[in-house]
């Protein structure tokens, strides 16, 4: 009885004591190329993003601190991205049934293939979704993503190719007026993080939740693809055409036209779904869902 007793008072002292608080390191970071399981992700800088995918639910679980240093959400309008620079700001439209978010995207994923976009449990909830992936466009918003690259340390705009021989100038991003605050570089660590725009706040940055809302659209009727890879060339496309039983369909890019290696078109996201995972075995590792 006497060990029951104190093993309840054990766990009642466990229990109580204080949890770590958690604090934000908000930063802007576009960061290496990592693995999504059998394809590479490299992330880049691109302010005019457009897209159709497959978006999925996040767990609501992981590291307290998403990979741009805010603190895990699950009930804010946030997902992840493969690619973008963090922090950006998208629409995010599901197409089967027309309805529109606006979410910041401050993390790493999906890790799934052929997944575009990770939606935080609210904004997938306000999007409608079930447990199963949805057909999504979407649209950053370019001014907005640019100001936070502008505003947030580690930002293109704040990088310098030298570190400053007098004072770094920093502005409060809180709701209230900005208050300049300065303070001198007196170390030679410090110089060499404000020469790569890493100088810390005193106080810990942390970035406004988005409204939680959404908008009511049209629904837009969509087709599935395997897609395995563009081409310069037309024959050497429609030779891995012929090779697969896919069909070459024109593609236009920033470097010009290509030419496309495409199965489909099919019906279910689980078609689509076994036909990029032969495609993968098949060793076509660049393979990936487009929905159009």
């Amino acid at each position: 009885m006497k060990k029951a007793v104190l093993l309840c008072c054990v766990g009642v002292a466990a229990c109580s004591r204080p949890q770590p608080v958690v604090k934000p390191d908000v930063h802007y970071v576009v960061g290496p190329a990592w693995r999504a399981g059998t394809a590479w992700m490299y992330p880049r800088e691109n302010f005019a993003y457009q897209a159709m995918g497959l978006a999925v639910r996040q767990a609501d679980s992981g590291p307290s601190l998403t990979t741009d240093g805010e603190v895990r959400n699950p009930l804010s309008m946030t997902g992840s991205h493969p690619t973008l620079q963090l922090p950006a700001v998208l629409s995010v439209i599901n197409l089967d049934n027309g309805r529109e978010v606006t979410i910041r995207v401050n993390d790493r994923g999906p890790a799934e293939a052929g997944r575009v976009l990770g939606l935080s449990r609210k904004a997938a909830d306000l999007l409608g979704m079930g447990v199963g992936p949805a057909r999504v466009r979407i649209v950053e918003d370019e001014a907005a993503s640019r100001h936070l690259g502008e505003v947030l340390p580690g930002g293109p705009m704040l990088e310098i190719s030298a570190a400053p021989r007098g004072v770094v100038t920093q502005t409060d991003l809180g709701s209230g007026p900005a208050s300049p605050q300065t303070r001198a570089i007196t170390t030679a660590a410090e110089a060499r993080a404000a020469s790569a725009g890493q100088v810390a706040s005193a106080e810990p940055l942390q970035l406004p939740d988005l409204p939680v809302q959404w908008r009511q659209g049209q629904p837009v009727a969509t087709q599935l693809w395997v897609e395995f890879a563009d081409f310069t060339g037309r024959g050497a496309a429609a030779r891995l055409a012929a090779q697969n039983g896919g069909v070459v369909w024109p593609s236009f890019t920033p470097q010009g036209k290509m030419w496309a290696v495409r199965q489909g078109p099919f019906t279910t996201i689980s078609d689509a779904d076994a036909a990029l995972k032969r495609a993968l075995a098949d060793g076509l590792t660049g393979s990936h869902i487009v929905v159009e």
